[in-house]
């Protein structure tokens, strides 16, 4: 499904500055001042950074709050097949009419002044977020923190980070310290913060940002803990114990990610715990495909779909292959050519017999089909090439027609396989 006016715009708003990324807060605070301020005037805000587990964590605080009766606006990025998926507005996805108005009157706004496209659409997103009624607004962290588009608002109601590890390292530094600086960006003065598990260098950085804030700490492994117990989550900090159901989102390391969502829950007083971990949905994240012609291609086999692209998510996706019931293991992987590939496959190889590369179609960046193969061969793995997801599809399953197959790689990938996929 297609939608014209939409993209059209969208299409003209990628043309709007010469780079894809240039970090800083000035084009925002001109654009969001011509819309009149709407990051002023948004439902309570809870601003969520991180290097993995945003997307999960915002899934299960939403599914918590609407549990619960309340309704939350939802800005996350990038979205898989359309780009309507970035915008939900008190539960629901934007729809086309409300967005191609929202994204003609801040072309208008922004007149022929310079704005990447990530800084126009986060705008586009706060006046939806503004003139629409709800009890909270979640925010994710498009890129670090400290200057990314979405750190405008002066008094949040409640700051997350989520685990933090070596990513984008061009544009936030290239040590886990100067990292974690830039995403405990978004904490703000007497604002509490809830800190997911963390490397100790990156918890010193984001614990004395906080101190110098004087903003309330609720560090994990300190002031809340999270575990499981007889098939159970147990949840526990100062003011009690919680016995819950497991995460409906798929891996081990949900766990941490659940007790995250719990915390940020518990200290705005907010939200039914049972309805985060049951209700949760987040595609592409350990995603059993069960519909859709890949599925009826091959329908003895076991297909997944994984956007995780940097090491922290290739030893997620390790972990959560890991207890399945045993059955042979082959991946279908695209690249991006500015990830750290062969860290990237180092975690896979134990699980995986063989890996079959794909270059993303539509990705000016992608790194070749051929490329992708040398590193996995270069980590261990068995590699081969296919022109397709579809040919790699067939090759593995003319030989092994009850493999579990995993599509990873990209969140690019991913999202060509929904929207193909149907």
């Amino acid at each position: 499904m297609t939608h014209p006016r939409s993209d059209a715009l969208l299409d003209r708003m990628m043309t709007l500055h010469p780079k894809v990324i240039d970090l800083t807060l000035n084009r925002m605070h001109r654009i969001l001042t011509a819309l009149g301020e709407p990051q002023t005037n948004l439902p309570p805000v809870i601003h969520v950074a991180g290097t993995n587990g945003k997307g999960s964590t915002i899934a299960m605080i939403r599914a918590g709050l609407e549990g619960a009766g309340q309704a939350a606006h939802v800005y996350t990025s990038p979205h898989l097949a359309r780009f309507h998926e970035r915008i939900r507005l008190a539960g629901d996805l934007i729809d086309e009419d409300a967005l191609s108005d929202l994204l003609d009157k801040c072309l208008a706004a922004n007149g022929p002044e310079t704005i990447t496209y990530f800084e126009i659409t986060t705008a586009a997103a706060f006046k939806a977020f503004a003139e629409t009624q709800a009890d909270y607004t979640l925010l994710e962290v498009g890129l670090g923190g400290r200057v990314d588009a979405t750190n405008v608002v002066d008094q949040p109601a409640l700051t997350v980070i989520t685990p933090v590890d070596l990513d984008h390292q061009q544009f936030l530094g290239d040590t886990l310290g100067a990292i974690a600086g830039e995403k405990a960006g978004i904490i703000k003065p007497r604002i509490p913060v809830v800190i997911g598990p963390q490397k100790d260098e990156a918890l010193e950085v984001i614990e004395n940002r906080a101190s110098g804030l004087s903003a309330p700490i609720f560090a994990h492994g300190q002031h809340f803990h999270v575990t499981t117990e007889r098939g159970r989550l147990i949840y526990q900090d100062e003011t009690g114990l919680l016995d819950l159901p497991m995460p409906a989102l798929a891996g081990p390391h949900q766990i941490q990610n659940a007790g995250t969502a719990i915390a940020a829950l518990r200290v705005l007083g907010q939200g039914n715990p049972d309805a985060a971990m049951t209700d949760a949905t987040w595609p592409a994240r350990m995603q059993r495909l069960r519909h859709g012609p890949l599925v009826a291609a091959a329908p003895e086999a076991e297909l997944w779909l994984d956007g995780g692209h940097n090491p922290h998510a290739a030893r997620a996706i390790a972990a959560t292959l890991d207890p399945l019931p045993k059955r042979p293991t082959h991946l279908i992987c695209g690249m991006l050519n500015t990830k750290d590939v062969t860290g990237y496959m180092t975690p896979l190889k134990p699980p995986a017999e063989s890996l079959t590369a794909v270059s993303i179609p539509g990705q000016t960046a992608t790194l070749s089909a051929e490329d992708t193969a040398k590193a996995a061969t270069q980590a261990g793995l068995t590699a081969t090439t296919a022109d397709s997801v579809e040919a790699a599809l067939a090759s593995i399953t003319a030989h092994t027609p009850h493999a579990r197959i995993l599509i990873c790689g990209s969140l690019y990938l991913a999202g060509e396989i929904l929207k193909s996929n149907g």
